[in-house]
């Protein structure tokens, strides 16, 4: 496993490549970083559909301002400044639509893949752990979309994505401190979440 900077340099070729408009140094770029975009995303929105979308047009804004990446930090730094921003534009876009559209009963229940699904219930210990665990992630993810914007994505950078505390401060354009604030009072945030929706903790 390389370590940040052979990545950082691994990077850079395909980075000056693009520059030339070499499409396939961009498509190696897209399969080295868009699963973890794709996670930093899903995070912040709490859909996977809407995390593909951002995804995409955070790599075609990419592809059309490489010009614009000075190196000063990795690449996927910048990247993940791209889908961040995108992301909260996003979510601003769906708040405002809730705020407009009225709910109905007889809407259908949504699920990641677009589908109601009925399962037969199972008797297995396995399926129960399953379904716990499932339970616990979806408690985490829906107290992390309880946080605001600017904190949601200090926690998920750091916690989720494992971001140096100098790597969230260049793809936010914030200080050290700062980060290190935001982050400790997003934690806390999610932590009494998680404490009311568990009773425990």
């Amino acid at each position: 496993m390389p370590d940040d900077q052979d990545m950082r340099n691994y990077d850079g070729k395909y980075v000056s490549l693009c520059r030339k408009g070499d499409t396939d140094a961009f498509e190696e770029l897209v399969r080295r970083h868009q699963k973890k975009m794709l996670n930093v995303a899903y995070r912040m929105l709490g859909n996977y559909d809407d995390a593909c979308e951002v995804v995409q047009d955070a790599f075609v804004s990419a592809f059309r301002h490489i010009g614009n990446f000075e190196g000063r930090s990795g690449f996927s730094t910048w990247l993940c400044s791209i889908v961040i921003n995108l992301s909260r534009n996003r979510l601003k876009q769906i708040h405002s639509r809730l705020r407009l559209e009225p709910l109905s009963l007889d809407d259908p229940i949504s699920t990641d893949d677009g589908f109601v699904r009925f399962e037969p219930a199972s008797d297995s210990p396995s399926a129960l752990e399953n379904l716990e665990k499932k339970d616990l992630q979806e408690k985490i993810q829906k107290c992390i979309g309880n946080l605001e914007g600017d904190f949601r994505a200090v926690l998920v950078l750091r916690d989720i994505q494992g971001f140096s505390y100098d790597e969230i401060g260049e793809a936010l354009k914030l200080g050290a401190g700062t980060v290190k604030s935001r982050l400790f009072r997003a934690r806390e945030a999610v932590r009494d979440c998680l404490k009311k929706a568990l009773g425990k903790l």
